[in-house]
């Protein structure tokens, strides 16, 4: 371009130009006979300033084009005629916006081409993190790639905390500054004594000595620097965005890094934990696995003492037994004669030695075995050795390894048990030794029992001798029985004596109670008897004699309570015992009623309370006392025994040591029992129970997730009654079973009518005691094809205590089948942890009573023991139920506490079938 203008001008002159444009920046040319004045004319003609007067006349111009200042001069050697003037000015114009437009079109390509490389080496820098390199590694990578891209000679990267001020040089690249960096050492920013990396670390500027640096930076915060420079003095400001670009991919990269190795370590220590924990676990089965072993070959042994027709088949069986456990191709048993003095070989299998002959005792390793009476484990050298020490001496083959141990008759050593080998490859262990010697003490027993077993035989074979000589005595006997005869009808007299009476107190028993019972009933029907009363006597804290001093002491007291009844009653009164601390006694009251009665009741409480004397301790007893007075409307002496029973427990009920008269109110409680029951009979034949409904919520969302079915008694007179008003007499009567089962199928149907949910009913221990309870619960749900898997049944800690194998396994067969189990009222009970690891329990019910006393005044120990019992139910995986929660706060508090589901008044009353069923499956909440 410089050529072209000055050839448009006359020899010897001069042109200057001066541009600004945005992408070649500010820029100027000049021809070589160009002298500063012109030079810097043109530039302040481009800066908008005028020329000076000295070179006002020169040819010149100023314009913009596509956004590029362009400022011109020339000074040609004569004065330019106007029209040459305009002609040059304007060939120039086009010949510069030519030159620039192609300059402009170059620097894009060029900007284009370094953008492309920029590119790829921040895909390069993404991509180190990909790969298996460490920071150290990844750096230097790092400075090969701006060393491609930048031509950087010298590069630093510094990580830097700026809570404690200080820094740390994770990299520095051949620059001749000093030792190479050391990435773990951190130091103060005082201590680094290097400005330049000061000054980019805190934004002081531009650090110099030709070094361009870059902060990093995480959540806005500078965490460290990336620096570069190169030899050749080339500045490397003008990439400074790239090179920014390039460290926010390195810090990225370095990250990613970091916690790859992280990763990476913390995978291979959890692998090498595993690893060991792996090794322990193979460590412990194969344990068991010898314990199972040995378990089995110890039964296996006992079994064969007895199952064995033979001493040589047993000793055969119990070779293969020890084949089992180690290697027992050279084996023998070798017993200490009856004689004491030598060994009998009873059984060997060797590879060598086929027949072992009996010896007296010599110096061998046996006869050593049974002297020390310890198992002996010895190689081929330590044999040498004991027989160089002449403690013993080789017969046979000479074996490679021996182990033998004793046998033992209690503490006796009666003879050993060997295995040998005649391989220098095959030895034998101390874990074979223990092994050997464990099971030798079964083998001892076993051989006990087989000798004492042929022994047997042969006293069989003895007593059938005697036998033989016994019938022929019996002849002679057959005479003496007829002067036995005598004797036993004298006997059957004292047996119906001890038949109507107590054999410690020889007062009449509860028989011979009742039939005076029925005489005087009779008798007082006719009118020919007196009026009587029984009075039914109970001792108090009678069983802590028993205990606590003995049942001797026990039966002297009962002896003396007895006289003393005796001794304060008239003749024609009975006094009787009916059993353990119980007396009755019939006495006459004429006139005086019930005042009678009572005053005889007092006066036999005021001679008990005498004190006594029972083994050297004096004793002061004390009873209760239960009257019935006759009336018309007894029917036997079975129904007056009954009142006054029941009057005597009353009496303990009012504190123990008193009189209690059967009255009315009793009577009319006992006949509203009788009606009760009768009803309830009747209400099972018209399955009048109907269960209610009450939601279980989740305690998150308040969404439904099941019922629990309670039981209600349509009664045909007192209308819906809950289970409290007849449940006890139900369990009394037995009856309760039947009523369960009724409520069992219609929530069984129910179950089967619904669509979502779960039902739970309430099983009583009772059904437990019934081996087919799972069975016909079974039979109920694939009748009404209702799904198992939605029932559930709750249980209380009692039915785990009640037979507890019995009803393992009736749980576990429900939970085969999707029936999963609920612990009901949990806490109220023995609440033994054991029982939630043994028994498959899903879910637990917190109790009530826990659940109100979460805000009570003293309810810090309660929350603590919620608390616990909720993170031991998370622990174990069983799901925990809150009940009777009535308040916003209770539900607050369990949810805080992790428990997943609640039930109360507060989340849902409880409600009929058909209101259960109407609600929208799995979708309602609790109000």
């Amino acid at each position: 371009m410089g050529a072209a203008l000055g050839g448009l001008l006359p020899s010897g002159g001069a042109v200057a130009l001066a541009w600004d444009d945005a992408l070649l920046g500010r820029g100027e040319w000049a021809a070589a006979g160009a002298d500063d004045p012109l030079r810097t004319a043109v530039r302040g003609l481009l800066d908008g300033a005028s020329l000076p007067p000295a070179l006002g006349h020169l040819p010149h111009a100023y314009w913009c084009e596509e956004g590029t200042g362009i400022a011109l001069l020339a000074a040609p050697p004569m004065p330019v005629p106007d029209p040459q003037r305009q002609a040059w000015l304007a060939a120039a114009r086009m010949l510069a916006g030519t030159t620039l437009a192609r300059l402009r079109q170059d620097g894009r390509l060029a900007g284009l081409e370094q953008a492309g490389r920029l590119q790829a080496a921040l895909l390069e820098i993404a991509g180190l993190a990909a790969g298996d390199l460490d920071v150290r590694r990844l750096l230097r990578r790092f400075h090969g790639i701006l060393h491609a891209l930048m031509g950087v000679d010298a590069c630093r990267v510094v990580d830097y905390d700026a809570e404690g001020d200080r820094l740390r040089v994770l990299y520095s690249g051949p620059d001749g500054a000093g030792e190479p960096a050391d990435p773990e050492r951190w130091m103060a920013c005082d201590e680094a004594g290097d400005p330049a990396l000061l000054a980019v670390l805190h934004g002081a500027g531009e650090p110099g000595g030709g070094w361009t640096g870059v902060p990093l930076r995480r959540a806005g915060a500078v965490c460290g620097v990336v620096m570069v420079r190169r030899d050749d003095g080339v500045s490397l400001a003008p990439v400074r965005d790239g090179l920014a670009a390039a460290a926010e991919q390195l810090h990225g990269a370095m990250d990613r890094c970091r916690a790859h190795q992280q990763l990476r370590q913390h995978v291979q220590r959890r692998t090498r934990e595993l690893e060991r924990v792996n090794g322990s676990l193979q460590e412990e089965i194969q344990e068991r696995r010898r314990a199972e072993m040995l378990h089995a070959a110890l039964f296996r042994i006992s079994e064969l003492a007895m199952s064995c027709g033979s001493q040589e088949q047993f000793h055969a069986e119990l070779h293969g037994v020890i084949g089992g456990l180690l290697d027992a191709r050279n084996f023998y048993i070798a017993l200490v004669n009856e004689q004491r003095d030598g060994l009998d070989f009873v059984y060997s299998v060797d590879e060598f030695n086929r027949v072992w002959a009996s010896r007296p005792f010599s110096d061998g390793l046996t006869e050593y075995t049974i002297r020390t009476g310890q198992p002996l484990l010895v190689t081929r050298d330590q044999i040498n050795r004991l027989v160089a020490e002449g403690k013993v001496r080789q017969f046979g083959a000479e074996s490679q390894c021996w182990l033998g141990v004793p046998l033992f008759d209690d503490h006796e050593v009666v003879g050993a048990i060997a295995v040998q080998s005649y391989d220098p490859d095959a030895r034998f262990t101390q874990y074979d030794q223990r092994l050997l010697a464990f099971v030798a003490r079964s083998i001892g027993n076993s051989l006990n029992r087989q000798r004492d077993r042929n022994r047997l035989l042969q006293a069989h074979a003895e007593l059938e001798r005697r036998v033989a000589e016994r019938t022929r005595e019996l002849g002679q006997v057959n005479q003496k029985l007829l002067a036995q005869i005598g004797e036993r009808m004298r006997v059957e007299q004292r047996m119906t004596y001890l038949a109507t009476h107590d054999v410690l107190t020889g007062l009449p028993n509860r028989m011979h109670l009742l039939e005076k019972l029925e005489r005087a009933i009779e008798q007082a029907l006719l009118g020919s008897g007196p009026e009587f009363a029984l009075l039914f006597l109970d001792l108090d804290r009678f069983k802590w004699i028993n205990d606590s001093i003995g049942h001797a002491a026990g039966d002297q007291m009962l002896v003396e309570v007895a006289q003393r009844l005796v001794g304060m009653l008239r003749s024609e009164d009975v006094v009787a015992r009916l059993g353990g601390d119980e007396f009755a006694l019939l006495v006459r009251c004429e006139g005086a009623g019930v005042e009678a009665a009572m005053e005889v009741g007092r006066r036999l409480l005021r001679a008990l309370e005498q004190s006594m004397w029972v083994q050297g301790r004096e004793l002061f007893p004390s009873g209760s006392i239960g009257i019935a007075l006759w009336s018309p409307h007894y029917a036997s002496g079975a129904e007056l025994l009954r009142d006054a029973d029941a009057a005597m427990y009353r009496a303990k009920g009012m504190g123990q040591d008193r009189c209690v008269v059967f009255d009315a109110a009793m009577r009319e409680q006992s006949l509203r029992s009788l009606e009760l029951e009768a009803d309830l009979r009747r209400a099972i034949n018209n399955n009048d129970f109907v269960p209610f409904y009450q939601p279980i919520v989740s305690l998150v969302d308040g969404r439904v997730i099941g019922h629990e079915a309670l039981l209600r008694w349509q009664h045909e007179g007192r209308g819906l009654l809950l289970p409290g008003e007849f449940i006890g007499l139900g369990e009394e009567s037995g009856l309760i079973e039947q009523v369960d089962w009724l409520m069992y199928e219609q929530v069984v149907r129910d179950l089967a009518d619904s669509t979502a949910g779960y039902l739970s009913v309430n099983v009583s221990p009772r059904h437990f005691r019934s081996p087919e309870f799972a069975a016909r619960l079974f039979g109920l749900l694939d009748a009404a094809g209702a799904p198992a898997e939605r029932l559930r049944v709750e249980i209380t800690e009692e039915a785990l205590l009640d037979a507890a194998p019995r009803t393992l396994r009736a749980l576990h067969h429900l939970r085969e089948r999707g029936v999963l189990v609920q612990l009901d009222d949990f806490g109220t009970g023995y609440s033994a942890l054991s029982y939630l690891h043994r028994f498959p329990i899903s879910a637990l019910k917190i109790d009530r009573s826990f659940v109100a006393g979460l805000h009570a005044h003293a309810g810090k120990s309660t929350q603590a023991l919620v608390e616990g019992v909720v993170s031991l139910a998370r622990t174990l995986g069983i799901q925990t139920i809150g009940e009777g929660i009535e308040e916003q706060r209770q539900w607050h508090t369990l949810l805080e506490m992790g428990c997943d589901y609640g039930q109360g008044y507060l989340l849902g009353y409880p409600v009929p079938r058909q209101t259960m069923l109407q609600q929208a499956p799995g979708g309602s909440k609790a109000r």
